[in-house]
């Protein structure tokens, strides 16, 4: 499930399971082609924050190149990947 950030606070959505959450921009070409290799992924949640939207998330993160993604599991940060990864590798960075 894909769900993007709005007014929620990112801590609060990623406190209980395993979740990706994808820093993107709408104007990225890699991005786009990260969403697409995303909405094939099944049983984890997908949180997507837009940087130009949220930029005092993509520093308190560190991100700075998009797109980045960050996995975690229970409210911790397990893992971080920039750039574009194609499926198995994102099926290998959530074992």
């Amino acid at each position: 499930m894909i769900k993007y950030l709005k007014e929620e606070k990112l801590e609060n959505l990623v406190q209980d399971g395993t979740h990706i959450v994808d820093f993107y921009a709408d104007w990225c070409g890699p991005c786009k082609m990260l969403g697409s290799v995303l909405e094939s992924m099944e049983d984890v949640s997908i949180i997507k924050v837009n940087v130009d939207e949220h930029p005092e998330l993509a520093t308190k993160f560190g991100v700075m190149s998009i797109p980045t993604i960050i996995i975690f599991k229970n409210g911790v940060e397990t893992k971080k990947q920039i750039g574009f990864v194609n499926a198995d590798t994102l099926r290998e960075l959530l074992k």
